[in-house]
């Protein structure tokens, strides 16, 4: 993928993304925010948004998986981002840090049954 003049940061990720279309609420040291998911991966999320946090700012998720009975919170870091073109949404790809075990485990189970 070309990553042109509207992407900042490298395309790193090593999973296929499946689309998912969750509400996502996240936090930085300066902003609170939910918006929505686009798609998901074992490594990270890409969350739309008009108006793009940074890159490689720090960030806090909370997200609720479908089929899954609690919520994921994770620390995340911007990865990449996107001002958007006519083939991809305005957002950012937020790279998951620190994963629990047992939140790993779920969004895995989640990515395996949506890629089925």
């Amino acid at each position: 993928m070309s990553r042109g003049t509207n992407f900042e940061g490298e395309d790193r990720r090593r999973d296929t993304r499946v689309g998912l279309k969750i509400r996502v609420d996240y936090s930085s040291v300066d902003d609170f925010f939910s918006e929505f998911s686009a798609n998901i991966n074992e490594g990270g999320v890409f969350v739309e948004m008009e108006k793009p946090v940074e890159f490689d700012t720090e960030v806090q998720l909370q997200f609720q998986l479908p089929g899954e009975r609690e919520p994921i919170r994770v620390e995340g870091r911007v990865a990449w981002t996107s001002r958007g073109t006519d083939e991809h949404a305005a957002g950012v790809g937020i790279e998951f840090q620190n994963l629990p075990a047992e939140m790993r485990e779920a969004i895995d189970r989640v990515v395996r049954r949506l890629r089925s």
